[in-house]
């Protein structure tokens, strides 16, 4: 079995759905089974737990083959990220405590880097902090989904123009549809 948190989202949805059709059974963790309620038509455990709440990840991870981590994303963090590290320390303990064979974490581009992040500084610290764990761990780094082009759909519409904040316009970099997710959790 595998656990999910996130599992209402793209990219946890996009694991769930990929494990399901492989036939592996998946726990969604989630804060609000009513938001969940079309995972459990589908055949997925739904156990509830907060991200701060180590002992109860814990028993949502015990006895796992595999967790995929997502820790919420903070737009507006207070100074040196309490929110983050609080985050991050209770998953490390749950892991460490359940002892999963394998976690797939969601992180971001340029996470390796040790300063200069802005925002990308959260996905820095979970990596920092999860890599020293003794199950097998990936991170996913990817710079861009492509579903999040949907949120520029309106704009292109309307204005016959896309808003864009990375910087510079003209640089590549590279984008992962969520779906692409699932080949990283069969590894």
């Amino acid at each position: 079995m595998f656990a999910i948190i996130g599992i209402s989202g793209n990219v946890g949805g996009a694991a769930a759905r990929a494990l399901l059709k492989a036939g592996k059974s998946v726990r969604g963790v989630v804060r609000d089974q009513a938001r969940a309620v079309s995972w459990a038509e589908k055949g997925v455990e739904l156990v509830t737990a907060d991200v701060n709440d180590a002992p109860a990840l814990e028993k949502a991870f015990c006895g796992l083959e595999g967790v995929f981590v997502m820790a919420p994303p903070n737009f507006a963090p207070e100074k040196g990220y309490p929110e983050t590290r609080a985050i991050v320390s209770s998953l490390r303990q749950a892991l460490a405590a359940a002892r999963p064979a394998k976690v797939v974490y969601l992180s971001s581009v340029g996470a390796h880097k040790k300063h200069g992040l802005g925002l990308i500084t959260q996905s820095h610290i979970l990596e920092q902090e999860k890599s020293s764990l003794r199950s097998s761990n990936a991170f996913i780094r990817a710079a861009w989904f492509m579903e999040n082009y949907q949120w520029d759909a309106g704009s292109a519409r309307e204005r016959g123009e896309i808003d864009v904040y990375l910087s510079p316009v003209q640089r590549e970099f590279p984008m992962v549809g969520t779906e692409e997710v699932r080949n990283i959790l069969r590894a």
